[in-house]
């Protein structure tokens, strides 16, 4: 499998997957990236991963999971990078890693600063 990006500068890295039966191999994407980030760059605008089956057909195939985490962490705006998903067809990161943004505390819920209790030292430890 191989990938492919280009940049927002327009610059195009490749890089190959490396599947190894214990684990530690890596994506083509991330290899793809790491290239970019090896040259100074961190946004990218067009991204595709193909992989040629044995009897020749050509797949477009989608980031797994966790190289679409990954394209998100390297820039925040990566979350607007292309990500190609057929001949005719592609979708922002956004779409494909929809739950993007840090989510809210549960335990502690939005209030103005004038509106929080106020609470003794002594009686919130039990120590009066």
């Amino acid at each position: 499998m191989g990938a492919t990006l280009v940049t927002v500068a327009g610059n195009q890295y490749a890089g190959v997957c490396i599947d190894t039966g214990s684990g530690t191999g890596f994506c083509a994407e991330h290899s793809a990236i790491a290239t970019m980030v090896t040259a100074g760059e961190y946004q990218i605008a067009r991204i595709v991963a193909v992989w040629r089956n044995e009897t020749g057909d050509l797949h477009v195939l989608p980031p797994c999971g966790r190289c679409r985490e990954f394209i998100r962490q390297i820039d925040p705006a990566n979350l607007d990078t292309e990500i190609v998903l057929g001949r005719y067809r592609s979708a922002p990161l956004r779409e494909l890693l929809p739950e993007h943004q840090w989510p809210e505390a549960l335990d502690h819920p939005h209030r103005p600063d004038d509106a929080a209790p106020s609470v003794e030292p002594s009686a919130a430890d039990g120590l009066d």
